[in-house]
């Protein structure tokens, strides 16, 4: 999608009313993530008031250094003067020191908050979310935006507490001074409050667009510099097509800066432009009514009134966009995790377990359920429910025995394995585990007794030991070893240079299909499970990666209980029941030997699948 349709896009998903939380609201969250710092906030309020006097107290001693000069007054009094003035600098100094260090220490500890919350919600998430998501945004989502968000409160809360307190302090001092000309420096007031409303709105929404735009930009990159997206871009000859689509979206980007920065040049321009004619009027007014040290105070003290004025103009643009920043992360966190734990979890009997689906109906969730739209770069979600891929579905694998799934592809055999695993939750009818339906269950117990080997084969970009240990962390170095034996890995492994601390690569891409394969059924091996699931294990591997993965899955699946899919009918011949699954519905079930008797659609698989033999 080019950058000029992402636009019309958002464009119209605003014009269609699409409205994101009122600013309030978002402020009464935010308070609720601050409420754990709030001994800090009150201390670096406090600090940053002390601060904000004494900024104020430095013009007014000038202005008596000042008269002090001009009435000639003695060195005691001038000298006592100047140095109160220099001691005030160095207590000024050192509070903006500790103001720092307690804005820093709140913003930082905010960024843990947000990262920890978020990552924590993203993993509760369904599988659905995964597979609609794109996994750059979402991770622009816990960088870019969760910095956004903590620059609020270790740079724009600093700001706005000091220039609050500075201008309400100057105000009064300079009131007492000469209220008539303080009014008169006041009536250009207005030229700072209203442009600032404008400014902040308008640099709010390029704020956002130009995090879309990063998260794109995050999502492409993440996807194309992967092992295989770098090597589907050059089969397919893409290189020029893909830099000039990134190109397109960090141009979008730079005009964006661009603009935000000159819309914020201009305004502060503006600002220092009228109060330098602030300060004219004090020095041509001021000048005729009032003492030399009264005019050098009050124009000491404008700039202590402007200054703030402009930097709390220029608060409330970063504030508009940390609340932009705040609002995303928050989206992220008002989605609702499908799967919940249970609240009086039951535990899994002893001894071998049981499979049993009762009359299980599902279709998978709509995309508006699971997802977001700005995660998926769409203008919006789909609100329609996905078809019915499974129905009224029953059948028992008894404990210890394998039961293998056969049929053709969408036929809804992974879903089955998924629902087992309960990464989706059925529509109706229940799935059990040893008597025990999967939601009553923790999923910590679940997924500690029921094991998957997938085709992928899926592994981080991690050593072969910490992608074992990931199935059983206190794993002993013989228990490593035993389980690479047990998986016909071993003496590869005993081979390498590194040995058990050789990294495989992004998704274990520095090993064959067939090492890959083994390495997940040896994971899977010092995990333990009771039941183990193989989903198309030997699918992609060649003869050779076949037979010596065959033999590892011997290992694994030596007394548990087995739910097996198969492609490939000569991996599933001695199962002690087959089940060809079409539509959704159980066509056929027997063992070999009675499903080729039948003349059914097993046999027309078997006939097809053998027939070059």
């Amino acid at each position: 999608m080019d950058v000029n349709t992402w636009s019309a896009l958002r464009a119209a998903s605003q014009e269609a009313g699409v409205r994101h939380a009122p600013v309030p609201a978002t402020i009464r969250r935010i308070a609720g993530f601050a409420r754990p710092h709030r001994r800090r906030i009150g201390l670096f309020v406090l600090f940053s008031v002390v601060g904000a006097v004494l900024t104020v107290a430095t013009p007014v001693l000038a202005g008596r250094v000042v008269d002090a000069i001009d009435a000639r007054s003695g060195f005691e009094v001038i000298g006592g003067l100047a140095g109160l003035i220099a001691a005030v600098a160095v207590a000024e100094a050192g509070l903006g020191l500790v103001t720092r260090w307690f804005s820093a220490t709140i913003g930082e500890g905010l960024i843990l908050q947000l990262r920890t919350a978020v990552f924590d919600h993203v993993q509760r998430m369904p599988v659905a979310f995964f597979t609609r998501t794109r996994t750059g945004a979402l991770v622009s989502r816990l960088n870019n935006d969760v910095l956004g968000a903590q620059r609020a409160f270790s740079d724009t809360l600093s700001g706005i507490v000091g220039n609050v307190v500075t201008l309400v302090l100057t105000l009064v001092v300079m009131l007492t001074i000469s209220w008539q000309v303080t009014l008169l420096a006041l009536l250009l007031l207005p030229v700072f409050v209203i442009p600032a409303r404008r400014m902040g709105r308008r640099l709010a929404r390029l704020q956002r667009e130009a995090a879309d735009h990063n998260a794109a930009m995050s999502t492409q990159m993440t996807e194309r510099f992967s092992a295989p997206g770098a090597t589907l871009v050059k089969l397919f000859g893409r290189p020029a097509e893909e830099s000039a689509e990134f190109a397109a979206r960090a141009g979008r980007v730079r005009d964006i800066g661009v603009r935000s920065a000159m819309v914020q040049w201009v305004f502060v321009t503006a600002l220092t432009l009228v109060s330098a004619l602030a300060l004219a009027l004090v020095y041509g007014v001021g000048g005729s009514l009032l003492s030399a040290g009264e005019v050098v105070s009050l124009a000491l003290l404008l700039t202590r009134l402007y200054a703030p004025l402009t930097a709390l103009a220029g608060a409330r643009v970063e504030a508009m966009g940390a609340v932009v920043s705040f609002e995303r992360v928050f989206e992220v966190l008002d989605l609702v995790p499908m799967i919940d734990e249970p609240a009086a979890p039951r535990r899994l009997p002893s001894g071998p377990l049981e499979v049993r689906f009762s009359g299980v109906g599902f279709a998978y969730p709509s995309a508006d359920k699971v997802s977001l739209a700005s995660l998926e770069e769409v203008a919006t979600l789909d609100t329609r429910g996905g078809s019915p891929v499974l129905h009224d579905l029953s059948f028992t694998v008894p404990a210890g025995t394998m039961t293998a799934l056969v049929g053709s592809s969408g036929a809804g055999k992974s879903t089955i394995a998924q629902l087992l695993a309960r990464l989706y939750d059925v529509d109706s009818g229940s799935v059990s585990l040893g008597g025990v339906d999967v939601k009553d269950l923790r999923a910590a117990d679940l997924h500690g007794d029921v094991g998957f080997v997938t085709q992928d084969g899926h592994l981080f970009h991690d050593t072969i030991r910490a992608n074992l240990l990931l199935a059983a962390p206190g794993a002993s170095e013989d228990a490593l070893w035993d389980a690479l034996r047990r998986a016909r890995l071993e003496p590869l492994v005993r081979g390498l240079d590194d040995g058990l601390d050789t990294v495989v690569g992004e998704r274990g891409y520095r090993l064959s299909g067939g090492e890959r394969q083994r390495l997940t059924i040896a994971r899977l091996l010092l995990a333990k499970p009771r039941v183990v699931v193989l989903d198309e294990a030997t699918a992609s591997l060649d003869s050779t990666s076949e037979a010596a993965v065959q033999a590892a899955l011997g290992e694994a699946l030596a007394g548990r209980t087995a739910l097996v899919i198969a492609h490939r009918l000569s991996t599933i011949r001695d199962a002690d029941q087959i089940l060809v699954i079409e539509d959704g519905r159980i066509l056929e079930r027997g063992t070999h030997g009675e499903l080729l008797g039948t003349g059914g659609r097993y046999l027309e698989l078997h006939t097809t699948q053998f027939a070059a033999a």
